[in-house]
């Protein structure tokens, strides 16, 4: 994935340094030898191991199987080509981000902690106030001080306005009265942070019910999106928090973090298979600007690519 984070980032994270094989240069290096049983069985371990899950991986060793089997002479490169329209087919048309129609635009944000979220909420109220926007942020997570006080430091750096309360306090008051707040202001955007309990999930689950609820109240349809963070490295965990977050409270897209420090980043592709969530940014790094749109033929051309 070397070209996909060259192509966007000016300062590449040094952990790139340490992929020397992309997953496109393996897939060709088992294909440019004899392929017998055992260069697909490899393959297919391959794939699992880029987190495309077992299925999709047992699915593509037999789509490159038929391949081989009708044309002997097929090159690594087509064969490449072949995986990559077939997994192009399984994402939606990128998704506009953020189509900011309603005013105040009421966006929730849930993830598990220690997925990235309160810096990627950070990073999405940079870009929303560059582009114009009047952005508040709420720090509903009042589980967990830090986080609290994270949000209202990154809210403080950028200059723009945070509301919060006392750890301890009811997530879904400290979310009214932003709201509330929000109209009196004429905010355009309202990024509201939410606890990542996932271990207590019926806690988490009543905790989002009732702030969609008192949201709703306030504004009509609220909140207008919900926005899930993944950490790309944990693999198919990430797949079942986004199974979870999804049954709890219907997920409009996803934000994917941590992308710059693995290889991987084939669970995008498993999501989007299985529940047919967009994408719809990355995270790359720790600065505001490491924040970028996602595209779907960009990431699968990067996580397929051969860097020989």
């Amino acid at each position: 994935m070397l070209g996909f984070f060259k192509s966007k980032l000016k300062k590449i994270s040094k952990s790139l340094s340490t992929i020397k094989f992309t997953l496109g240069d393996k897939i060709r290096r088992i294909l440019s030898g004899k392929v017998d049983e055992s260069a697909y069985e490899h393959l297919e371990q391959l794939f699992f191991e880029a987190d495309l899950g077992a299925e999709l991986s047992m699915d593509l060793v037999e789509r490159v199987r038929r391949k081989i089997q009708k044309n002997k002479e097929i090159s690594s490169e087509e064969i490449l080509k072949d995986i990559k329209e077939e997994l192009l087919t399984y994402f939606p048309e990128n998704k506009k981000n953020l189509e900011v129609d309603k005013k105040p635009y009421v966006v929730m944000i849930v993830g598990v902690n220690g997925s990235g979220k309160t810096t990627s909420i950070a990073k999405l109220a940079s870009k929303l106030k560059k582009e114009g926007k009047k952005v508040l942020l709420v720090a509903g997570d009042t589980f967990r001080a830090a986080a609290i006080e994270q949000l209202g430091k990154w809210a403080e750096k950028i200059g723009i306005d945070c509301i919060k309360s006392k750890t301890g306090s009811d997530p879904a008051a400290v979310v009214h009265d932003s709201l509330t707040a929000a109209k009196a202001r004429d905010v355009d955007v309202v990024l509201i942070d939410t606890a990542g309990r996932l271990h207590t999930k019926t806690d988490l689950m009543h905790e989002l019910e009732k702030i969609k609820r008192v949201s709703s109240k306030l504004i009509d349809n609220a909140p207008h999106e919900t926005l899930l963070v993944l950490d790309a490295t944990t693999g198919q965990n990430a797949l079942d928090q986004a199974k979870t977050f999804h049954q709890f409270t219907p997920i409009s897209s996803i934000i994917l973090t941590k992308l710059d420090g693995s290889a991987k980043g084939g669970i995008v592709v498993a999501i989007q298979k299985q529940l047919q969530i967009p994408v719809s940014w990355v995270g790359l790094g720790e600065s505001e600007e490491d924040f970028i749109p996602f595209d779907a033929k960009e990431f699968l051309d990067a996580l397929l690519s051969t860097n020989n």
